[in-house]
């Protein structure tokens, strides 16, 4: 499917779904073809907390090691706070 710049902006979400199902956009340019909207290749999904999953597969020494229950808290103690 091709859509001018106007018609990309506006509708960008339905473009989106479009590539998500497998169909190629292109947005023109006074009817030139300058980008293409197309899906990306399926990934495994990022683990929510990646550095707590990281710490418990390289622990640290028990001298700097804090359990990942005390770090989560930390955070959100720290988001909770706006910092």
């Amino acid at each position: 499917m091709m859509y001018n710049v106007l018609e990309a902006r506006n509708n960008l979400s339905k473009l989106i779904a479009e590539a998500e199902s497998g169909v190629e956009v292109t947005i023109a340019r006074r009817g030139v073809p300058v980008a293409r909207i197309v899906p990306i290749d399926a990934q495994p999904p990022r683990p929510r907390n990646a550095f707590a999953k990281w710490l418990e597969e390289n622990p640290l020494t028990p001298e700097l090691a804090r359990p990942v229950e005390e770090i989560e808290a930390i955070i959100a103690e720290n988001r909770a706070a706006g910092a």
